[in-house]
């Protein structure tokens, strides 16, 4: 068989989506084997999801293109999934199949290519909106070194544990959490190795008691680096949101996030514009860091945009008195914001 046409049967396959999804099945890297004589064409795909129909549909429209080929006149194709697991989820992604945590419905990454953009401020009002939308949400904070998320959800108490030894994760707005910042003492350095962080990352996943939940955030690390796409590999993603600033120097590391997280085969569920503007008392619209540069990456990137967030004073004050605003305010301009963000993400994840 001709390197040529492995490329035409490859390309052939780029027609056929994931079901539920907008990229195609050879994006994912579900493709491991081809072969062909003799007019017969045979193709071997491995899905990490256990999801029968979604296996089905990929078979059925798999073979339909293939046919359609020149010369093709046999046509073979074999999917092989692993046998569900206790507590999976029916619809699980592509990307999510050997270890679902048992009684979560999603996992969504929220990441940033660069620090400084407001991640975790996004994070964690983001879970409190979908919270509000009467969603189950977990927040797990995979911020190491810095982790924010105790105090912009006004809380800091040791987790607890239940009768199989697991960790229980404190509660605070409604949300469920978890982050190496319930663990030590006041202002204590995390001054650990890769490996170590990695354990603790699995530990958080795999040891907590995080129930039935319907979506848990990840609040992953600034960048993109090795430690970034160990955690998007430990942690059976669903998908994946990117937050970044208007400026040009936040969208360049953007780029990257995205390619991080292609890399994983992890789904972009969109991207979310924070700083986009402020507007003074007198009703003046300033665009300290630009505007307008998220959408258009996304759109670029034919990306869903999943909102932008002005400059609100309010913002600030919630994250630092531990109420954030999409709890103190959701009907109010700043923390309506994130509902709809919420609203958005929740549309994107079916």
């Amino acid at each position: 068989m001709s390197t040529l046409l492995q490329d035409d049967i490859k390309n052939a396959l780029k027609a056929v989506k994931y079901p539920g999804y907008s990229r195609d099945i050879v994006s994912f890297g579900l493709i491991k084997e081809i072969a062909a004589a003799n007019g017969a064409v045979s193709v071997s795909m491995l899905l990490t999801s256990a999801n029968a129909a979604a296996a089905q549909q990929i078979k059925a429209e798999s073979e339909q293109v293939l046919k359609s080929l020149p010369g093709v006149t046999h046509v073979h194709v074999q999917v092989n999934q692993p046998a569900a697991a206790p507590g999976a989820t029916a619809g699980a992604s592509p990307g999510a199949g050997q270890n679902r945590v048992t009684g979560v419905e999603r996992i969504v990454a929220v990441a940033s290519g660069k620090g400084g953009v407001g991640k975790s401020t996004v994070s964690v009002n983001l879970a409190c909106a979908l919270q509000h939308l009467g969603a189950r949400v977990g927040l797990l904070d995979c911020d190491i070194y810095g982790p924010s998320i105790p105090l912009m959800m006004g809380i800091n108490e040791r987790p607890g544990l239940n009768a199989d030894e697991k960790m229980i994760p404190p509660t605070s707005h409604g949300v469920k959490l978890m982050s190496i910042g319930f663990l030590l003492a006041d202002d204590q350095p995390v001054i650990w190795r890769g490996p170590m962080i990695q354990r603790t990352i699995q530990q958080f996943i795999t040891v907590v008691d995080w129930g039935e939940l319907d979506y848990l955030l990840v609040d992953l690390p600034p960048g993109t680096g090795d430690a970034q796409l160990t955690l998007c590999q430990t942690v059976p993603l669903d998908g994946g949101v990117i937050i970044t600033t208007p400026q040009e120097a936040s969208l360049g590391v953007v780029r990257k996030g995205i390619a991080m997280f292609e890399k994983v085969n992890v789904p972009l569920l969109g991207i979310v514009e924070n700083m986009s503007y402020f507007t003074t008392p007198n009703g003046e619209r300033v665009e300290i860091f630009g505007h307008g540069g998220g959408r258009a990456e996304a759109e670029r990137r034919k990306i869903p945009f999943l909102g932008e967030v002005p400059i609100f004073t309010e913002i600030r004050e919630g994250g630092d008195r531990g109420v954030p605003v999409a709890v103190s305010g959701p009907t109010k301009p700043a923390g309506r914001v994130f509902i709809q963000i919420a609203e958005a993400l929740r549309l994107q994840l079916g």
